[in-house]
């Protein structure tokens, strides 16, 4: 939870800092500017003596002298109340913080006894962590790892092992259910609160249809859709037995609810499909398998299905406009199974 408040005079105290911290940067800078100015006089002269006054100017002029509003972002930072307005002197570019690995003790300890939360933490936040195993300087982070909440289910990446069944299921509370659906506990109440955000602002009732499915319910599932469709296009429709995400329980298919809940085909296009389109990453999801990513995912437009990732991982997810895990993490596309 946030911090309470801070009182009144604590305020005025920080407030006051910051004005003493302005002055004193001021102070500085202007010293800066004075030597500056002297050591230009100093080389004018100088060059004065063998060049002429052509060299001068050309000294005095010198590069273009880059201000603070130029610099990173992260190399600066708001300018207070009560700050003086920058000067053009260039402003030194802070140290560079050495990105965490797995070589860290911090990082260590957090996958040997934390949370997800924790090892995200360690590694300095989820666009760190993300880059690490992006550029695969973190190989202690198992994108494998079917406990962990960034494990990646594709046609190339099958559970290990194949009947991997998660330590414990759970129904979502305070949602419509249209069949015996299960998450595990965090992404279950994870969803109770996306369910429930949806509902107050304005999106309607969002059901679930389709949650956690075991290893033998894949088998049938699979079986079913090969059988009335063929295997080409039950391909593009159903992942085989082992290669699935709802195996892994933190994967749900959405439905829209009014009088009763439509199927999860119907979706699309109602505004719960769109709530949940644009405001998922802020509740942990992402829509797994969208429009026009087949050809890296291997899957049909899916706006139903929605991924847990956590709240952190999923808003860089969405803040770095990604579209697949698969571009996430650095991954080659999975169109099709290698055999």
């Amino acid at each position: 939870m946030p911090d309470p408040e801070p009182t009144l005079s604590r305020r005025a105290a920080r407030v006051q800092m910051r004005t003493d911290a302005a002055e004193q940067a001021q102070h500085a800078r202007s010293s800066v500017t004075d030597r500056v100015r002297r050591g230009l006089v100093l080389v004018a002269a100088a060059i004065l003596l063998v060049g002429g006054a052509g060299a001068v100017t050309a000294a005095v002029a010198g590069p273009p002298i880059v201000g603070e509003a130029a610099l990173g972002a992260e190399e600066t930072t708001p300018p207070l109340p009560s700050a003086a307005p920058a000067t053009s002197i260039p402003v030194p570019a802070q140290s560079a913080v050495a990105a965490a690995s797995c070589d860290d003790p911090a990082v260590a300890a957090a996958l040997d006894a934390g949370t997800d939360a924790d090892v995200v933490a360690a590694f300095g936040g989820a666009s760190a962590l993300r880059d690490a195993v992006a550029n695969g300087r973190a190989p202690c982070v198992s994108l494998s790892d079917a406990d962990r909440i960034w494990v990646v289910v594709n046609k190339l990446r099958p559970l290990d092992p194949l009947e991997y069944v998660p330590a414990s299921v759970m129904p979502p509370e305070g949602m419509r259910r249209t069949a015996d659906v299960r998450l595990r506990p965090d992404v279950a109440a994870a969803l109770t609160t996306l369910v429930t955000a949806g509902a107050e602002e304005g999106a309607g009732e969002i059901g679930l249809n389709s949650a956690y499915r075991s290893y033998s319910s894949q088998q049938r599932i699979y079986r079913g859709y090969v059988n009335s469709l063929g295997q080409a296009a039950a391909d593009r429709t159903s992942a085989r037995p082992g290669y699935s995400e709802h195996q892994t329980g933190i994967a749900a298919d959405l439905v829209a609810c009014a009088r009763g809940c439509g199927g999860i085909e119907a979706f699309g296009g109602t505004p719960q499909a769109d709530w949940v389109a644009e405001n998922a990453w802020r509740f942990g999801f992402i829509i797994r398998y969208e429009d026009d990513q087949t050809d890296i995912t291997g899957y049909e437009w899916e706006p139903w299905h929605v991924r847990y990732l956590g709240v952190e991982l999923a808003a860089a997810y969405h803040d770095g406009g990604f579209r697949t895990l698969e571009d996430f993490f650095g991954l080659p596309a999975a169109p099709d199974y290698a055999g």
